[in-house]
């Protein structure tokens, strides 16, 4: 048995143990989900950080970037402004909804009880959409690392973040995902390293990269790429664990310093990982690309180390994998199941919340075992998202009192927006040039024009009757 085999293995039951004991205790559904919140700056910073690092943003964008070039780290830049657009303008925001321990009472508390259930399944598409990229990127790793069957790695990562989640909830999630942080900080810088002597230096992978790898549009229309950078803006702009991470800071200060720093960590972050596609293409041009990131570590890492790259590329999805699974697992049993029953007690709660974690592992890993492409999948997601609830989540947030019909009426624009959206484009309805704009941001664009104009409505309805009233 080799040194990597070792480490790889040690790894796993590593997460496991301490994923568990961290859990240990757990007896509340508000510890759960919000792990008592107890959490400072680099807790924060660390759990935000490694959620986001997942198999989309590493896996999928050595792909993309081992296929069409840098234009895919630009459009994902997209996400690095939006997260410290988050800690500058939302995070500050966050007082008012201090003790809340989902995003489903957060729209409960702007919009109502209807809004708080369609939130709770809304969340839970996306959110299993999601978990589903992460495991999908599992299969392809150890498939190349260790000569795994592509369905084979997914049940195994998928067990082993259910066992975890599903068992101490935020508490084991934090937990692990410091631990992932810590190693793939150190193991995925190491690969980019060895990455770049193993390919003869940086100026041999300038010259072996086709030319219009490095244009900043590539091979996609600028209206494509300003689609794209919008679509990873707005894609997992509070998402259900994003959210999480808002409401389990010990401080509002810590909270906000934790995000803005994760934001920052990521631009270096993306740059790195797309050059390491570059390297795989230098390396093995004819490779596919899905396996970009995992061929680089098995071919240029050393003995040892690449056990350590190995279990770096483990802590990269299972740290976004769990966050997802987590957040899925409280939406389906705090926002919809004990909204709907609301005569449930807190421990039938938590044992629901433990079985909903469950159940949204499955699914994803079925989801993942349907579709292999990691950046399609996390694509695709965002439209069980962004079109309904983004605009409505961010108005309230930012304190703009609107009612529950504006966020249905909204809400169901955005949603009818996609798929009339979908359908133009599917019989040719739509311009060329304009089908390739995403549907997702067609259906913000749609739902922000109906929330503004209904709001304004209700306001001046509001302000008419009041007049009214005073002059009777």
């Amino acid at each position: 048995m080799s040194l990597d085999f070792i480490v790889m293995f040690g790894y796993f039951l590593g997460t496991l143990f301490l994923g568990l004991w961290a859990g240990r205790g757990v007896k509340t559904i508000e510890e759960f989900s919000t792990g008592g919140r107890n959490y400072g700056t680099f807790f924060i910073f660390a759990t935000l950080s490694a959620a986001f690092i997942g198999g989309g943003f590493t896996t999928g964008l050595a792909e993309k970037s081992f296929s069409f070039g840098i234009v895919y780290v630009v459009a994902m830049f997209g996400f690095s402004v939006k997260e410290i657009l988050v800690a500058k303008i939302l995070a500050p925001r966050m007082q008012d909804f201090q003790g809340l321990i989902s995003i489903g009472d957060i729209m409960y508390k702007l919009y109502g009880h209807g809004a708080r259930v369609f939130t709770g399944i809304c969340a839970f598409f996306v959110c299993s959409a999601i978990l589903g990229a992460q495991v999908a990127a599992f299969g392809h790793i150890l498939h190349v690392l260790i000569d795994w069957e592509y369905s084979s790695g997914v049940l195994l990562g998928s067990m082993i973040v259910i066992a975890y989640s599903s068992f101490g909830g935020i508490k084991s999630v934090i937990a692990a995902d410091v631990l992932h942080f810590s190693v793939l900080i150190v193991s995925l810088p190491l690969t980019f390293i060895f990455g770049v002597y193993h390919a003869g230096g940086i100026m041999s992978v300038l010259e072996s990269v086709p030319a219009g790898h490095f244009q900043i549009f590539g091979e996609l229309s600028p209206l494509m790429l300003l689609s794209l950078f919008l679509s990873f803006f707005f894609g997992e702009t509070l998402v259900p664990p994003y959210v999480q991470r808002l409401l389990v800071g010990k401080t509002l200060a810590s909270t906000i310093r934790g995000t803005y720093f994760s934001g920052l960590l990521s631009f270096p972050f993306f740059m790195m990982i797309g050059f390491i596609g570059l390297i795989a293409f230098t390396i093995s041009p004819d490779l596919d690309p899905n396996l970009a990131l995992p061929h680089v570590i098995k071919t240029v890492m050393p003995e040892g180390l690449k056990g350590l790259a190995i279990a770096g590329m483990m802590a990269v999805i299972m740290s976004s994998a769990d966050s997802f699974l987590n957040a899925a697992g409280i939406a389906i049993s705090h926002d919809v199941i004990k909204a709907l029953y609301p005569e449930i007690s807190g421990a039938q709660e938590l044992k629901i919340s433990r079985i909903s974690t469950i159940f949204v592992g499955v699914t994803a890993t079925i989801f993942a075992l349907s579709v292999t492409s990691v950046i399609d999948i996390l694509l695709y997601s965002y439209k069980f998202w962004t079109p309904s609830i983004l605009v409505p989540l961010v108005a309230g947030i930012m304190g703009v009192k609107a009612s529950s019909k504006v966020f249905w009426k909204s809400a169901l624009s955005g949603i009818l927006a996609v798929i009339l959206w979908l359908m133009g484009c599917n019989i040719s309805l739509i311009p060329a040039g304009l089908a390739d704009f995403d549907s997702s941001i067609i259906g913000i664009l749609v739902c922000g024009l109906v929330f503004y104009i209904t709001h304004k409505h209700e306001k001046a309805k509001f302000q008419s009757f009041q007049t009214l009233k005073k002059a009777a």
